[in-house]
This record gives structure tokens, C-alpha cells and sequence, in this order.
């Protein structure tokens, strides 16, 4: 064997023993172990979480971080925390290990649920209105007197100025056929509105409904529903999360998950702010088809944690409107804030309902 051929075999060998050692670097000697191997904790219950250090390595510290609260632990290694105040959902449990100058980040998916089921609401009908029978409803809100309404399908979405007594369409803006409009709301005197998977949304002059720019949706995939507390707006994207944007920059800050005492729940679409709780439609699992047989319902949501606090059973409704071939689900709300007076339609409706809750 030549020198160079003995010089090549010493620097492979040394590569190999390079991956290796990078490999056990990376090697995990630690895992989280909660209480029973519990993974579903609901408001109320206390997690109790552990590291497991099969190895018996010497540790000197654990940092553990939960909903970006950090607590950290230096003799029994453990953690504790009582379930109260935190956001909903599915969270990630993160722990930093600290041995002999090193660190080790290990993870644990855990659920936060609700541990009160929701109320169930029913209504009654306090006045009818005239509505576009042709309007794909995708978002409705009311600033002042007079009614904003998004409506949806590529080639027909549209932005409109409504007198909602008389249904009559004072203005319209088309939106380019390649969108397909979706929810709306008003803030600082713009309107935004979203379109369904085009990630991008549009800003709208208030009087004159002329387009002033767009905006993206960075993290979340597609657009369905918004509303807005009057700082904030909140944003739905068909999943388990409601957005938070800052209504300058339109970007999401944080989000909130939707949920009862069973578990995470998704497909939220047009949203309403009403009093203080997120007001929501929702979309049908199985799409349109199967809409007349599904329940027609507000889900109630508390946007501190994503709770869902009640449901108010809207069946009936449907059936009051002209039943036609192109008849299609519940979808849109909206709240008259001055009067205290909350407003439903659906899509290809040709009713507006005043309805108020009973609970």
C-alpha cells in the first residue's frame, strides 16, 4: 500500500469519526415523563411533569416552558403547573436540560382543553329583511346604519355598501375574477377583506370601497373569517387557530386555538365581534352537500384562551328563506354595537334575520 493510498484511508477514518461523534452529540439522554403518560390536561388540573434520565446523568439545571412561561427547576427537577389561565389547545412542552456544560431540548405535546361543556342557546326571530338571493355571503359587518357585506366565488366576489331595511345594494366593488372573496371587517375607517387560498387579502377605502392595497397572510394558509376588537383583528384560517393581527402591518402575532371540554375544533368561518366573545359560523365537515342535514349554529368563543362557551342552535332558519336549487349553508353575522341588535344571513339567502338569543 502506497502513502497516498494510506493518507486517504487516515482522513476517511477521521471523517467517519467525525459523523460519529456529531451524531452522538446530538443524541437525546432525556425525555419528559408526565404523571400517568397524561397528555390531555383540562382548566382546573394541574400537570405534573418529570425528566427521565435513564443514564443517571448528573444534572444541574432544568429550565421547562409552557405557553412561553418559563420556570426553572434546580434540585428535584420537576414541574408543576395548574391549568388556569393559559391558552387553549395543542401546546408543545419544551424543557432545557443542563449537564456537565452542556444542554439538552427535549419537547412534549400536550392538549389544553376546556372543563366546561358549552351552554346551549336557542333564538328567537325579532325581524325579516330583504337580502340578495344571488349574494355567496362570506363575511357581514355593520358600521353605523349602514351594512358591509363580502360576497364569494371566483368571478362573482364582490365588496358592497347594503341598506340592510330594503336590501338594496348602494355601492359595489367587483374583486378581479381570479379571487374568491371571503370574511370581512372594518377598522380605522378600512375595510379588509380576505380571499380564500390566494394568501393575500385587500385593504378598502370605507366610503368609496376603492382598493388601497394588499396584504399577506405570512404563517396561516387561507383566508375565511375576520373580525376585530377595536385594537386587534382576528383572523380564521379553516383550522383549530384564530389569528391575531396587528391591524397596521396585518401581521400575525400570536394565535388562539378553539376549543370545548372534548377537544380541539376547527373549520371556523365567517366571525363577528360581539361584547367582548368571538361570534362564529361554521363551515359544514363534509362541504355544502351535506349542509341541510347539519345543524345551523353561532359558536360563542372567549378570545382569551379559545374556549367555546356556547352554541346557539339556529335550526329553522333555513327553512324560512326561499328554498331554491342554489341554496346553501348559514354564514354571516352581524352586530349593530349602538343598538345591541345581532343580524343573520347565509349564502344565496334572500333574508336578512334580527334574531335575539335566548339562553
Amino acid at each position: 500500500m502506497n502513502i497516498r493510498n494510506t493518507f486517504v484511508i487516515i482522513i476517511l477514518g477521521l471523517i467517519l469519526f467525525s459523523c460519529g461523534s456529531n451524531q452522538d452529540k446530538k443524541k437525546k439522554y432525556f425525555s419528559i415523563q408526565t404523571e400517568n403518560n397524561q397528555r390531555l390536561f383540562k382548566i382546573g388540573e394541574t400537570i405534573k411533569v418529570g425528566i427521565k434520565n435513564d443514564q443517571n446523568i448528573q444534572i444541574d439545571s432544568v429550565a421547562f416552558i409552557l405557553n412561553d412561561k418559563k420556570v426553572i427547576s434546580k434540585t428535584l427537577f420537576t414541574y408543576e403547573e395548574k391549568i388556569d389561565t393559559e391558552k387553549l389547545g395543542k401546546q408543545i412542552l419544551k424543557a432545557h436540560v443542563f449537564y456537565n456544560g452542556n444542554v439538552d431540548t427535549i419537547t412534549k405535546k400536550i392538549t389544553l382543553l376546556t372543563n366546561t361543556p358549552p351552554k346551549l342557546y336557542k333564538y328567537k326571530i325579532v325581524a325579516e329583511y330583504p337580502h340578495d338571493k344571488d349574494a355567496f355571503t362570506q363575511g357581514l359587518e355593520f358600521f353605523g346604519d349602514t351594512l358591509y357585506e363580502s360576497t364569494g366565488k371566483k368571478g362573482t366576489s364582490s365588496l358592497r355598501k347594503i341598506d340592510y331595511k330594503t336590501g338594496k345594494v348602494l355601492l359595489k366593488k367587483e374583486v378581479p375574477k381570479e379571487y374568491f372573496a371571503e370574511g370581512i371587517t372594518i377598522l380605522n375607517n378600512k375595510i379588509f377583506q380576505l380571499t380564500w387560498l390566494s394568501k393575500e387579502g385587500f385593504i378598502y377605502d370605507l366610503e368609496t370601497l376603492e382598493k388601497k392595497q394588499s396584504f399577506a397572510y405570512n404563517e396561516s394558509k387561507e383566508g375565511w373569517g375576520l373580525c376585530n376588537d377595536g385594537n386587534n383583528i382576528y383572523k380564521s384560517d379553516g383550522s383549530e387557530k384564530i389569528w391575531i393581527l396587528d391591524p397596521e402591518t396585518l401581521a400575525e402575532k400570536e394565535y388562539i386555538q378553539v376549543v370545548t371540554n372534548k377537544g380541539v375544533k376547527s373549520k371556523f368561518n365567517e366571525l363577528e365581534w360581539v361584547d367582548g366573545k368571538i361570534y362564529a359560523n361554521t363551515w359544514p365537515k363534509h362541504g355544502a352537500a351535506s349542509a341541510s342535514k347539519l345543524k345551523s349554529s353561532i359558536t360563542i368563543i372567549n378570545p382569551a384562551n379559545g374556549a367555546i362557551e356556547a352554541v346557539v342552535d339556529l335550526r329553522g332558519l333555513r327553512e324560512k328563506v326561499t328554498q331554491h336549487s342554489e341554496l346553501n349553508v348559514l354564514n354571516g353575522i352581524a352586530y349593530k354595537a349602538d343598538t345591541k341588535q345581532l343580524f343573520v344571513t347565509g349564502k344565496y339567502w334572500d333574508k336578512i334575520f334580527e334574531i335575539e338569543i335566548v339562553k
